[in-house]
């Protein structure tokens, strides 16, 4: 936006934005590694015990019985039919958890208790003695799919975060390579192959990815450079528990493209309502924040068109 329509906008905040997340600029395995670094700093333990149940749940899915076990076992509203359908729930709730590790609950996709992550592994690590891996992986799942401990059982095909729209963006202009790595990651090793990623897209929207169209639009190889000679005017946040930091801006490229890194936060948390139990750490990257967008106002305003008002932040003086 800042980039196309500098008439328009006066500066940019990307707050969480995975602009290098396209082609091979990153590499395609650093946001599962990511996820997996938020669950190893919590509990090494919780973080092998994820690493294991892959494998145990493909074994119990090829016994007799065994997707009705699992559908038992996990509280499932209906049999499974492939045991890759609870892998994809699995792995979608370890993802949101990374990007929702904030030190205060909250509901932005799921009502969660603060610091998710350690709650989930604090289940997974604390069942008795004896207790089976898969059940284990069931009692931390539960803290995102029902920490309000309201829902009976759970609904594979239900779209609680309305992913579809995403799903159709990944299928055509957002196609981000996503691939495991095989020692740092807690998921079994996958390589992304684009020629199947493209079928899938044709299989499920009668469209062909456009793997390119996102670099080709607006950038991103180069970056540095490329904002160095023709950029301004744009703030890049990233917490680095949020696995998408991997395809942020990290660094700041000149004056005034600059990079703010919070390494205890989530996913766009500079942008979360602000409440008085925030951190300070927190409270000060949004007062930097608003005294760098104050700066731009300035600039381009002058003293006397001013648009901010002094708002107080936590007994901040800050614009």
């Amino acid at each position: 936006m800042r980039l196309k329509y500098p008439h328009i906008a006066i500066g940019a905040l990307a707050s969480s934005a995975p602009i290098l997340q396209f082609e091979d600029i990153v590499p395609s395995t650093i946001f599962y590694d990511l996820v997996s670094d938020d669950f190893r700093r919590e509990s090494l333990s919780c973080f092998l015990t994820i690493k294991d149940s892959w494998k145990e749940l493909d074994d119990q899915a090829n016994e007799q019985d065994g997707l009705l076990k699992l559908s038992k076992t996990f509280h499932l509203c209906q049999t499974l039919k492939t045991s890759g359908d609870l892998s994809d729930w699995l792995s979608s709730a370890y993802s949101y958890l990374a990007m929702v590790d904030y030190p205060l609950p909250s509901e932005f996709l799921m009502p969660l208790p603060a610091n998710p992550i350690k709650e989930v592994c604090r289940n997974i690590d604390s069942q008795p003695k004896g207790t089976g891996t898969l059940e284990r992986i069931y009692a931390g799942v539960n803290v995102y799919y029902n920490y309000t401990g309201t829902v009976d059982c759970f609904d594979l095909n239900d779209d609680p975060h309305g992913m579809g729209g995403w799903d159709w963006q990944a299928c055509t202009e957002m196609v981000m390579p996503m691939s495991y790595s095989e020692q740092r990651s807690m998921y079994p090793p996958y390589k992304f192959d684009y020629a199947s990623y493209a079928e899938d897209c044709i299989k499920s929207y009668g469209v062909r990815p456009r793997p390119k169209w996102i670099t080709t639009e607006f950038g991103g190889h180069n970056i540095t450079k490329v904002l160095e000679n023709f950029g301004s005017n744009i703030i890049f946040f990233n917490g680095l528990l949020d696995p998408w930091s991997g395809g942020g801006v990290l660094k700041n490229i000149s004056e005034s493209v600059v990079a703010i890194v919070a390494p205890l936060g989530a996913h766009h948390i500079d942008l979360r309502p602000a409440t008085p139990d925030d951190p300070d750490w927190l409270v000060a990257l949004r007062e930097s924040e608003l005294e760098i967008i104050s700066g731009w106002l300035w600039d381009y305003y002058g003293a006397g068109g001013a648009l901010f008002q002094p708002v107080a932040v936590k007994g901040s003086s800050s614009y």
